[in-house]
């Protein structure tokens, strides 16, 4: 009886072995800033497609990501929309810098949910739009979008009329959400963003010389063959597509 039993124990056992796979799939994990948000999911979608990998991602504003990372969090890719960011962890060894390449670059603009006229380098359009009602704005000293809305703000000398009046928002996608709910009735978002929303439109764009360069820097975290594949595909000319289709120029290595 303690045989047949012990057998049938056996025999269940290597039944249950034979159907599960050899070897689990691979983890990657990727952190990707806000405004990376659909462009990036489609490059998963693609990718996992083609590979025998699960990834996992988190999308935040590029400086908490960036905090993260310098904390130890588990992540195998960084996309940040800063490359002042992507230099801190570099210099707090946090990032390899030779593992460090451009992938995108976008617009700065301005967005409403009503088609208007704005002359964003004059204070008097500014204050007539506004109407006494606040601007949505990634935080000016920490969030991407917001440091360079800050840059252009000051070139165009319109900064001390509209500082007055700012709703900051820890990344760039809870701005746009602002605008789109009527709740600002202005907003400064990426282009990118901008072309993700059926409910806003594009009142006017900020010159390229008024902020630095918008470059969106990615990160190999480790020497993985599946990292170093999604970033070979993330450059790949079927990579730089999926990024043009959502409004991102093409980076720069």
């Amino acid at each position: 009886m303690i045989r047949t039993r012990f057998r049938q124990f056996t025999v269940g056992i290597a039944s249950l072995l034979c159907c599960m796979p050899l070897f689990a799939a691979e983890q990657l994990r990727i952190y990707a800033a806000s405004s990376m948000t659909n462009a990036v999911n489609e490059l998963v979608e693609v990718f996992e497609r083609n590979a025998d990998v699960k990834i996992t991602t988190v999308y935040a504003g590029t400086s908490s990501l960036a905090r993260q990372v310098e904390q130890g969090a588990p992540v195998d890719i960084l996309i940040a929309a800063n490359t002042k960011w992507m230099n801190y962890l570099v210099d707090k060894g946090a990032v390899i810098s030779d593992n460090v390449t451009n992938v995108a670059t976008n617009e700065l603009v301005v967005i409403s949910t009503e088609l208007i006229k704005l002359d964003v380098a004059n204070e008097s359009s500014w204050q007539a739009t506004l109407n006494g009602q606040r601007l949505a704005i990634g935080q000016t000293n920490a969030v991407p979008a917001g440091i360079y809305a800050k840059q252009s703000l000051e070139s165009l000398n319109v900064w001390s009329q509209v500082k007055q009046q700012l709703a900051p928002t820890k990344n760039v996608r809870i701005a746009l959400t602002l605008v789109e709910r009527n709740e600002t009735p202005l907003g400064i978002v990426y282009k990118t963003d901008a072309l993700s929303s059926p409910k806003v439109q594009i009142v006017a764009t900020f010159p390229e010389t008024s902020h630095d360069a918008i470059i969106y820097p990615m990160a190999m975290m480790n020497e993985a063959p599946t990292t170093r594949d999604f970033t070979q595909f993330v450059h790949s000319k079927k990579g730089q597509e999926i990024l043009k289709k959502y409004g991102f120029n093409q980076g720069m290595r």
